[in-house]
């Protein structure tokens, strides 16, 4: 048998370029692996959204991690999580089996689990954030301490077939300045990951589609910082509707009577 193109005693042997994990992704011109490779990411959240964007992350070639959430896997996030197992259902925690398993995809990550909340972290020793929390309060908890220490931050979040993205870079506009009346009434309703309330909200839709999108366009803006190419990074805040299969980014502005900058 006889392809085509090709003769039958033709053989292929992997170069050089075929032994290194990230060449293809070096031929990028703007992107800077050292800088990947060094760069130390708190990732916020880990259920669909986190797990995902971990996987990406580890496979773009970021070597330090940190994974934080405060929940244990449900049978319902199976159907979005890649990193989950019917035998993790109550029995691990998100964040331990996020870390774990995400480290066998390569053994130079180095990626860590942080069991509890977000507003309870007391180190932040980190270059980037990426957010990837469904409730207001803990997102707005993550955009207010990474403009009080000059981070940059990554957001991301997704509602059934619409999702959004919003880099936050130091100086420039946050999560807050964008926010409205809608987001300030729903600041203490409890989804996941911000501790106790007693407000019940019922859970949004969600696709694992989206969520894939999502977390591909928030580790796309983390390489573009990570690789000092804060110029190329997405300005205002960038919608996506997946059953339109259409993207657009609203122009946004720095809110002068925002507690994040009044004091700059």
């Amino acid at each position: 048998m006889r392809i085509s193109g090709f003769r039958s005693m033709d053989t292929v042997t992997a170069g050089a370029s075929d032994r290194d994990r990230h060449d293809r992704q070096r031929r990028i011109e703007w992107v800077d692996m050292d800088g990947i490779a060094s760069c130390r990411v708190l990732v916020a959240g880990a259920g669909a959204l986190g797990n995902e964007v971990v996987k990406d992350l580890v496979l773009s070639g970021f070597r330090h991690i940190d994974v934080i959430d405060m929940d244990d896997v449900v049978l319902s996030n199976l159907s979005r999580c890649l990193f989950f197992r019917d035998s993790d259902v109550h029995s691990g925690m998100k964040s331990e089996i996020v870390a774990s398993r995400a480290s066998e995809l390569d053994p130079d990550a180095e990626i860590r689990p942080i069991v509890g909340r977000i507003q309870d972290m007391e180190s932040w020793n980190y270059d980037i954030i990426v957010g990837c929390l469904d409730n207001i309060l803990a997102r707005m908890h993550l955009n207010a301490t990474a403009c009080g220490l000059g981070i940059p931050y990554v957001d991301g979040a997704t509602d059934g077939m619409m999702g959004k993205l919003q880099v936050v870079l130091p100086g420039g506009p946050c999560l807050q300045c964008a926010s409205n009346r809608s987001h300030a009434k729903a600041l203490e309703r409890r989804f996941t990951c911000t501790g106790s309330s007693s407000v019940f909200v019922p859970h949004t839709a969600s696709d694992i589609t989206t969520t894939a999108v999502i977390a591909a366009m928030e580790v796309r803006e983390t390489m573009k910082i990570a690789s000092d190419r804060q110029d190329l990074t997405v300005e205002g805040v960038t919608y996506y509707d997946g059953t339109a299969g259409t993207v657009f980014t609203l122009d946004l502005d720095r809110d002068p009577q925002c507690p994040n900058h009044t004091e700059e």
